[in-house]
């Protein structure tokens, strides 16, 4: 039996209908957006247009609430910051020169909304989605990470969103056959309603393959391959992640996309075919606002023309209206733009990997994007107004009634531990805390070895991957945040997060060189949350021009709350850099005993937001760390010139839990004792052991030191004038001593740092 055509709102019936009503409500428009698309257009939009507005319009996708802010990136730049940027903010993905005619292309984005009504799909289509961003590129992914925010480890809908994400991101990941090399994982109950899931993915490609996506060329044509459309998705991650959660918990799962990382993956080598042999102009993925975002996009950023028929967009689902085809985010699929002559050969390659494909179109010089269906207009539109002259929103703007307060309870009349009894035990505490306690339970369900290219990645302080097989380049990757430190001071807070991401990749022996950004805030219409949001860019955006490190790209992701209480501000810093051979690599632990343990910068009395005064005291308050941009440049230039010269044998960054937790990690990567003493820290920069031990002090590092080499890395240390400590000697002792004050046994550091998360939701995978 023949499925009876859906009926469409055509142009011409729109034109004659003014007085229709119309549910722009319902798909996320405020009135006097309606009304401004009433006014572009000259008449009302017919549904197939108010369809294509509204997602495009949404939050998620056109950046209203965020673009004046996002300017600074762009502004705020040096002649260094550019110099080997190849691609920057506004396409699918930055790409950076990473030297020898390679270039890497990365990106990191939010699945944060999807990832709570479905954990699973959402954050496997969250893989998905960024993966397609970079194969559009021209790249080959090559990595992944995910930086993941989730409730309170104890409340019992913890569970259920932690196992579907981190499965979700297992399973699709795994499938692809890319190496998940790092990431970040903290729980705290201000993510209850709202876990973030952000998905990083990285590519390698050859400069003379890097390819753009727009829809140039008048006769091109315009190709949909990949998945069928389906019914999934729709209004998915552009609608969902417009909006704020109610109390009332998980909703709204038709919106959720699902994902096959198998047909990906055959979506993967066929592009790859397909740009290897010259067969396309340029190459979109369909994201979020699907084959709305795919071809307002291309046209606009081509000669402006496109017509398409809709109808012949390959379904899975043939009860699908037109207004539902334009909305559907289902996965897997990518839009191309073909030369006639090469058509043939474009469906050869498509057909060789068992890709279907459908012809919708072709690009115009109209400057208009005409949508048939079934021989009737139903979209006549300048697509510059759907995907990129959008409302921009100066939104109100207010500074939080309770900071000043906050920011005076300050950590300094906490109880200090007083005895090595104490010191031992607020360190265990430490140690075996949710969001400092191992992440095995997590990390042994991603493949992070396959592709055979993986240098470093879990627990190092970042992830490394060879890039040329023949020369030994490599590129390096790390994300962090401090959503507790930005709630104090989001300005500092974001600086923090760019800081540690620095730091992080110099411990592995890389150069940064760029870095890929996730902005998770709470309701953009709360005056106090784009306070938070506005001090984080411009946080960002300094921090960046002092580091001379460019912004290629990223996302912002507002609405994350439930009711009126929003999340801490946490924007997300994806840094990448760059290393000239990783037999060069530098890991975060000791591999050998006798080698002299050395901490490189200066221990301030910095325990405001601290992981000890949150873990040990329940308390929030008072002022974060302060950033040294300068001194961070420093370190980071004597790391590298002691792995380039092999005088550093590991290398560990100084962050949450300050100098015992780094010590405790140093000890079990290898499972390498150690002795150390903090006589010296406590009387060169008059601390107390608490601080010592505890203090998140910034530009620091915790290295070892080949015997042998000790004079020539006290001298590198002297040359470039950066504060040295020797505390401690590695050893065969099976145990961390801090002298005269506690012991605690390799055994009791291992079981006490892998029990919380297996303890919480099960045995640890593979164990």
């Amino acid at each position: 039996m023949t499925t009876p055509i859906a009926v469409a709102d055509t142009v011409s019936n729109a034109a004659a209908t003014p007085e229709k009503e119309q549910p722009y409500a319902a798909l996320g428009l405020k009135e006097d957006e309606y009304l401004k698309i009433r006014e572009i257009l000259g008449r009302r939009p017919t549904s197939g247009e108010l369809a294509m507005y509204s997602v495009m319009w949404s939050e998620h996708c056109s950046y209203k609430s965020s673009k004046n802010y996002l300017r600074q990136f762009g502004t705020k730049v040096s002649p260094k910051m550019t110099k080997n940027l190849m691609v920057g903010m506004g396409e699918n993905a930055g790409v950076v020169d990473v030297g020898e005619g390679w270039a890497v292309t990365f990106k990191i984005e939010s699945h944060n909304h999807p990832s709570y009504i479905e954990p699973f799909q959402g954050a496997a289509t969250g893989v998905g989605g960024i993966v397609r961003d970079i194969i559009s590129m021209g790249a080959r992914p090559v990595a992944v990470m995910d930086a993941l925010r989730f409730g309170a480890i104890d409340h019992p809908d913890t569970a259920r969103v932690v196992h579907g994400v981190v499965s979700g991101i297992s399973f699709y990941g795994n499938c692809l056959g890319l190496p998940n090399i790092g990431g970040e994982t903290y729980f705290d109950s201000v993510y209850q309603g709202n876990p973030l899931v952000n998905a990083l993915a990285v590519g390698v490609l050859r400069h003379e393959d890097l390819h753009l996506a727009n829809a140039r060329g008048v006769g091109n044509v315009v190709v949909l391959f990949g998945a069928r459309t389906g019914g999934d998705g729709i209004g998915g991650a552009s609608i969902l992640a417009s909006d704020s959660f109610s109390a009332g918990g998980p909703t709204k799962r038709p919106a959720v996309q699902v994902g096959d990382p198998f047909a990906e993956k055959v979506l993967i080598e066929c592009c790859l075919e397909l740009f290897a042999k010259k067969l396309v102009e340029g190459i979109q993925d369909l994201g979020a606002a699907g084959i709305s975002c795919a071809t307002s996009e291309l046209a606009s950023n081509g000669d402006g023309g496109m017509f398409i028929e809709l109808e012949r967009v390959l379904l899975r689902d043939p009860n699908l209206t037109a207004e539902e085809i334009l909305m559907s985010e289902s996965q897997e699929r990518m839009m191309a733009v073909v030369t006639p002559e090469k058509l043939e050969g474009f469906l050869a390659v498509t057909a060789k990997w068992d890709v279907e494909t459908s012809v919708l179109g072709h690009v115009t010089d109209t400057g208009r994007l005409i949508i048939n269906w079934h021989g009737e207009e139903i979209v006549n539109v300048e697509p510059r107004t759907v995907a990129i002259d959008g409302p921009v929103y100066d939104r109100p703007v207010a500074y939080p009634g309770w900071l000043d307060a906050l920011r005076a309870d300050t950590a300094a009349g906490l109880a200090r531990p007083t005895t090595g009894d104490d010191l031992r035990a607020q360190f265990l505490a430490l140690l075996g805390s949710p969001n400092l306690a191992d992440k095995t339970w997590l990390t042994n369900q991603y493949d992070k070895y396959v592709m055979g290219n993986t240098a470093l990645s879990f627990p190092d302080d970042g992830g490394m991957v060879r890039v040329d097989e023949e020369s030994g380049l490599g590129f390096a990757v790390a994300t962090d945040a401090n959503g507790r430190y930005c709630q104090l001071d989001p300005y500092r807070g974001a600086q923090l997060a760019l800081a540690e991401a620095f730091r992080n990749v110099a411990a592995t022996g890389a150069t940064p060189v760029a870095i890929s950004d996730c902005l998770n805030f709470g309701s953009p219409e709360n005056p106090e949350v784009m306070w938070q949001f506005g001090q984080a860019v411009e946080g960002l955006a300094d921090g960046c021009l002092a580091l001379e490190i460019p912004v290629t790209g990223g996302n912002v992701s507002f609405y994350n709350q439930t009711g009126d209480v929003p999340i801490h501000p946490t924007p997300v810093v994806a840094m990448l850099g760059v290393i000239k051979d990783v037999a060069t690599r530098i890991p975060s632990g000791w591999q050998d005993e006798g080698n002299n343990i050395y901490l490189l910068g200066v221990t301030r009395h910095e325990l405001d937001g601290s992981a000890w005064a949150g873990t040990i005291h329940d308390h929030l308050g008072g002022v974060p760390p302060l950033v040294d941009f300068d001194a961070e440049q420093r370190l980071a230039g004597l790391i590298a010139a002691g792995g380039e010269q092999s005088l550093v044998a590991s290398a560990h960054d100084l962050a949450d839990g300050g100098l015992g937790q780094a010590l405790a990690e140093a000890v079990m990567r290898f499972g390498i004792g150690a002795r150390v003493w903090l006589t010296e820290i406590m009387e060169r920069d008059g601390v107390d052991a608490a601080t010592a031990l505890f203090s998140e002090s910034t530009a620091r590092m915790l290295v070892s030191v080949p015997r042998e080499d000790d004079v020539r890395f006290q001298g590198l240390c002297e040359g470039r004038n950066y504060p040295v400590l020797r505390i401690g000697v590695t050893d065969n002792s099976g145990t961390l001593e801090v002298q005269d004050l506690f012991t605690v046994s390799l055994d009791q550091l291992r079981g006490t740092h892998r029990a919380t998360l297996s303890d919480a939701f099960g045995p640890v995978i593979g164990q």
